[in-house]
């Protein structure tokens, strides 16, 4: 109980004090947080997590492209989701643009995974695990994008122009990345996909 609201309070005075990015002070890139007690994740927590499982994914799509001559970019796919989370968002009601920011920043956390682990892959090509089907892998990511969807229309309120939209954003970045026990990478790409959740005014 004394670690878990010890990190509860350290989250608030980040966020607080503007203090940047958790990852500054992060282990070599592979070597997980030690956890111990979960901290509370506060009222972005669910969306954190919905933003790290989508992370956990461009795992998988790194390994189905690695070696294939595949590139990370996908202009298409990515074409194609920004359009499907702008015909959602509308239907649902919430800002449009905000939420095509929010997706645009997964997007490019998910090639921060993706670089950093063809980088780690071609220096220890012993450690790429068999590619998986990436069909089934982009079926997951069309689930992540109604679920995501669904909790930036809960937090509707919370990111457009609250004061503490950022606090409450920090405390679930933190409290996501010692609960999920993320690396250097995934951390630094957790950055990147919370970007653009809160909306200034």
């Amino acid at each position: 109980m004394r670690l878990r609201t010890s990190v509860v309070c350290l989250c608030v005075v980040l966020a607080a004090s503007a203090i940047g990015p958790a990852a500054h002070a992060a282990p070599a890139a592979g070597t997980p947080v030690a956890s111990g007690a979960a901290p509370e994740a506060g009222e972005f927590g669910p969306l954190a997590d919905l933003l790290i499982e989508r992370l956990r994914l461009a795992d998988l799509v790194a390994a189905a492209k690695f070696g294939t001559g595949r590139p990370i970019d996908d202009p298409v796919r990515e074409a194609e989701l920004l359009a499907t989370v702008r015909t959602e968002a509308a239907a649902l009601g919430i800002d449009v643009d905000a939420a095509v920011a929010v997706f645009t920043d997964q997007i490019a956390a998910s090639k921060v995974v993706q670089r950093g682990l063809f980088e780690r892959w071609t220096e220890h090509p012993g450690e790429a695990p068999a590619p998986p089907d990436l069909g089934q892998v982009r079926t997951e990511l069309d689930r992540l994008t109604h679920a995501i969807l669904a909790e930036l229309t809960a937090t509707e309120r919370l990111r457009h122009g609250d004061p503490l939209c950022r606090v409450h954003l920090v405390v679930a970045r933190i409290a996501g990345a010692v609960e999920h026990r993320l690396d250097v990478l995934h951390r630094r790409a957790l950055d990147v996909a919370v970007g653009s959740v809160c909306v200034p005014r």
